[in-house]
């Protein structure tokens, strides 16, 4: 099916309303609705940057959680109790976020769940989650289906595995973690456990762990590419682009090109991009 038999009205947008360890909050819908992905940033700025991309919170039809870390579920029981929005995680996850003391408001009629691996749907977007490893109860990625295109979101991804390529490979649009420029990490102020949680297997990926990554799946169906959760201590937005690019470019794949590459700044509003397949 090709993007062009569906109308303005139906094409899919993203943007980021927060990305790092400040807190998460992605967004995807079109002219009808939305969905966010986590809601690691306050209720009041979550509300505030939507508007200021032209979409109103009355509108969003789910949260989805990728794991129960704080700066991904700081706000989800204000969205899920107050504004009755359903919240989309697994039992595990679920699990934590009850148990997390930090989420004042718990969640009771707003949770739903989802399984790793079975399709489910909102609206008319197809969802399937797919296994993360990251140190966290439970942690899963999303794969999206809509209007003919495909996205993968990955983030906080301690390594990648076969699983998390097969989706990617996929995709039609990717937002991806690049957390931390190796150097950075191993001569920087963290303490030792800190640096071996982080690039252990079960922390983050760095730069070149991204690159490499990206390098090797890349199809020329994918057409944009945003990096995410970058460190605000172990890295720098120029740094990441730069070392994806190199990575891209020993393979041939020419940044602007064959492919847009977007930085996902930290507690930052970023541009709203009208998702194409062509």
């Amino acid at each position: 099916m090709q993007y062009e038999l569906f109308q303005p009205e139906d094409r899919f947008s993203f943007f980021s309303l927060s990305s790092g360890s400040c807190g998460n909050c992605y967004y995807l819908g079109n002219n009808s609705y939305g969905i966010l992905i986590d809601a690691g940033i306050g209720t009041r700025t979550i509300k505030k940057r939507l508007a200021e991309n032209g979409v109103e919170i009355t509108s969003i039809q789910a949260v989805l959680i990728t794991h129960d870390h704080l700066d991904h579920i700081r706000s989800i029981g204000s969205l899920g109790e107050k504004l009755h929005i359903p919240v989309y995680a697994t039992h595990k996850v679920h699990k934590g976020i009850e148990n997390c003391r930090l989420v004042r408001e718990k969640l009771n009629g707003s949770r739903r769940y989802f399984e790793k691996g079975k399709p489910f749907h909102i609206e008319d977007l197809t969802i399937t989650a797919f296994d993360v490893p990251h140190d966290s109860i439970d942690h899963n990625g999303f794969f999206f289906q809509f209007a003919g295109q495909t996205l993968a979101l990955a983030t906080d991804v301690g390594a990648i595995t076969d699983e998390i390529a097969g989706y990617v490979r996929k995709a039609n649009h990717l937002i991806i973690e690049s957390n931390y420029d190796e150097e950075m990490l191993q001569t920087g102020h963290y303490p030792y456990i800190l640096k071996q949680r982080i690039s252990g297997g079960s922390g983050h990926l760095s730069n070149r762990q991204t690159g490499e990554f990206l390098a090797d799946i890349y199809g020329g169906h994918l057409r944009n590419i945003w990096l995410c959760h970058l460190s605000a201590d172990n890295n720098r937005p120029e740094l990441a682009y730069e070392t994806i690019g190199q990575c891209l470019a020993q393979k041939g794949i020419t940044i602007g090109e064959d492919v847009a590459l977007r930085i996902l700044k930290r507690n930052t509003l970023s541009q709203r991009i009208e998702l194409l397949n062509s």
